[in-house]
Parts: C-alpha cells; sequence; structure tokens
C-alpha cells in the first residue's frame, strides 16, 4: 500500500473527463460499448435511463477522483439515500490496480461514515448497458478491495452474451410488435386470443441491443414458445441495426423452484448466448451502525 499514500484526490472536474473516460473504457466488459461523453456526463449529475426511480431516490453524487503525478488513475462515485440513511457507491474505476481500488473504497468509506448502512453496485448506471452489478471475473481487483473493507458481495445475475442472428429460426407467425415508451420494444406470442410468451427489448446502443426478459405463461411452458419468442426479438434488434445483443438472469435461488432459470439459461445457450460474467452487489454496516 505505500504507493497509495502517493495518491490525492480531488473532485471531478471538467478537465478530468478525457482520463477518467479511457479508465472506465478500460474496465468495460465484453458486450459493453465504448462509453461517452454524454454518458459519463449523465452518471456524474446521478441520472441514468436504468434502474430511473431509484437513481431519483438519491441526494446528489459526489464523484472523486485519485490523481498520482499529475495523472488521474482512479475514480469513484458515491450518494446518500436519506429516506433510510444508506450510502451507495454507485461506479468505480481504476484499471484494476490493487491500491488505487482500496483507496477510492476507503474514502468513500470514509465520506459515507454517517450512514446506518452502505451498499455498492446496487444500481445500473449511464455508464453500462443491462449491468445491475459489478462483474466480478473481470474486475476481481475491486471485488476484493470492497470484501477487504468489509462489504459482503451477493451473487445475484449472470451476464450473458450473444452475436447476432441467433441460433434459432425467425418465426413471426402469431408474434405481435408493439413500440413502448422510451427505447423499448415488447413482443408478445399469441395463441388464438391469450397472449402465451413475451418479451422486452431495447433499442441498441452502439451495435448492442438487450434483451431485457421473456416470460411464458407457466400452462403454456415447455411448448417451444419461449425460443419462438427469443428468434424473433434476436430478429428484431439485428433489423433496428444490432450485431450484438447482452441480457442478464437472475438465476441467484437456483433451489426455489418457483424461481429457477435453468431451463431459459439452457434455451439462451442454445441460441448461441455464453455467460460473460458474474454481477455481483455488496452491502455493509455504515460507520454508525
Amino acid at each position: 500500500m505505500e504507493s497509495a499514500l502517493r495518491l490525492g484526490m480531488r473532485p471531478f472536474a471538467r478537465a478530468d473527463e478525457f482520463g477518467v473516460l479511457e479508465l472506465i473504457n478500460a474496465d468495460q466488459v465484453p458486450g459493453q460499448p465504448e462509453v461517452t461523453a454524454a454518458q459519463l456526463a449523465e452518471a456524474v449529475a446521478g441520472r441514468s435511463p436504468n434502474d430511473s426511480g431509484w437513481w431519483e431516490e438519491l441526494d446528489a453524487p459526489v464523484t472523486v477522483v485519485a490523481v498520482e503525478g499529475g495523472a488521474v488513475v482512479g475514480v469513484v462515485s458515491f450518494a446518500v439515500r436519506a429516506k433510510d440513511r444508506t450510502g451507495l457507491i454507485l461506479w468505480l474505476h481504476c484499471r484494476e490496480r490493487e491500491d488505487v481500488a482500496a483507496a477510492l473504497v476507503a474514502y468513500a468509506v470514509d465520506a459515507l461514515a454517517g450512514c446506518a448502512r452502505l451498499e455498492a453496485f446496487t444500481l445500473s448506471s449511464a455508464l453500462v448497458v443491462a449491468l445491475e452489478g459489478l462483474p466480478v471475473r473481470h474486475r476481481a481487483v475491486t471485488h476484493e478491495a470492497l470484501l477487504a473493507a468489509g462489504f459482503v458481495g451477493a451473487d445475484l445475475w449472470a451476464y450473458m452474451r450473444a452475436e447476432l442472428p441467433l441460433s434459432l429460426p425467425r418465426l413471426d407467425a402469431g408474434v405481435r410488435y408493439e413500440r413502448m415508451a422510451g427505447d423499448e420494444w415488447e413482443l408478445s406470442l399469441m395463441e388464438g386470443r391469450t397472449r402465451v410468451a413475451k418479451a422486452q427489448v431495447g433499442l441498441p446502443v452502439a451495435g448492442t441491443g438487450v434483451l431485457w426478459w421473456i416470460s411464458t405463461r407457466r400452462r403454456a411452458r415447455g411448448r417451444g414458445y419461449g425460443r419462438v419468442v427469443l428468434g424473433a426479438a434476436g430478429a428484431l434488434l439485428a433489423d433496428l441495426g444490432a450485431r450484438e445483443v447482452v441480457l442478464v438472469v437472475d438465476d441467484d435461488a437456483p433451489e426455489d423452484q418457483g424461481r429457477s432459470r435453468v431451463a431459459a439459461k439452457r434455451m439462451y445457450r442454445g441460441a448461441g448466448f455464453v455467460e460473460v460474467d458474474r454481477l455481483f452487489s455488496y452491502t455493509r454496516h455504515g460507520g454508525d451502525g
């Protein structure tokens, strides 16, 4: 930790934009588009198209950069949710440098010392597409820095990615397409007047589309309806200009038969999806807890 003693911490400034974007994009995982200055501005302001309602509950975020020899080597953003006195580490980047990660986490924890509870990587920021959590295989150093600071990690999501077109036929018969408010489409597979399966996708960002979810009526499961909707969703995203598609699966309770995602993940793998990473969120008692 000797080099951490040479790190300086100061508030993020407009002049830091280029260096911070370099840090963020160096940490991006497969399936994530390059982050733009506009996205960074939204994240610093505490806005996000993902989990927008939860972001609105937060006080204005504080974004701090770590500087070494005049160069920006790390950045962390954190905020307080006043209604329940929870402090949140929202996002952090440092090219996975151990001493910088530890220093940034320690700085945020100290700044949030008056909070009863701390969380980290529990919200999806404007810097990512569909990622709600820390991808621990690609961000192992940040993961270890959080654990060393007393956070407890929860393995919640599988992050998956596929090239388009998917390895599924496009069967449009019975599929209805509806443009929703915002940047989403909803697909419904109809059997007569009954909707037996549905899906929601997000418009592509820099060639990356998002499959937000697929749902099949309980009584209609096991008949291949999910594959039909998945194939239609992949084809729609390709038509809209996507070259790849990402999704997350909440498979954190495999023992719960009502929430089992085993069949869903089998379907995704059969369509060409591969698991890129596991997404963790973190909690810790606060400074006064």
